[in-house]
């Protein structure tokens, strides 16, 4: 299940395979750099399951819900890291109202709850508001080469 990337340059709309996602990519049409996604994706099911599974680097996952005033909080952390991270790191933001059986799956109890996963597997799972540096440490250790 590929995302869909806008071309900055002719406004495209590009399919990238998750394992991609990371990476520096061209443009189908204009042939334009797409640069590694820099922002949190939004993620159902089907698409947590494509990245956790193919993505070369950490994965920082954020659980949350709309109607909670900490995860509105951390969203701005939470994009900052995705920014930050681009081409290190891929960000998902997973809506435990919408998705509840996602979050069931790391026995989310408490909003936001984060989740750093590498090669498949958890490597750390934390609940609570935190910072974007916080974040990014998380991410960094994750992996060694993902400094």
């Amino acid at each position: 299940m590929p995302v869909i990337r806008t071309c900055g340059q002719c406004k495209t709309q590009n399919r990238i395979p998750a394992k991609f996602l990371a990476s520096t990519g061209r443009c189908g049409s204009c042939k334009s750099p797409l640069p590694p996604a820099a922002e949190p994706l939004a993620a159902d099911e089907q698409l947590f399951d494509e990245i956790v599974k193919n993505s070369p680097v950490p994965v920082l996952v954020d659980f949350w819900a709309g109607w909670c005033k900490p995860c509105v909080a951390a969203a701005p952390e939470v994009a900052r890291t995705a920014a930050d991270m681009a081409g290190r790191a891929v960000v998902l933001k997973v809506d435990t109202d919408k998705y509840p059986q996602l979050a069931a799956r790391f026995q989310v109890s408490s909003i936001p709850n984060f989740v750093v996963l590498y090669g498949g597997r958890t490597v750390m799972q934390q609940p609570g508001l935190v910072d974007h540096n916080e974040m990014e440490r998380w991410l960094k250790s994750a992996a060694p080469d993902s400094s």
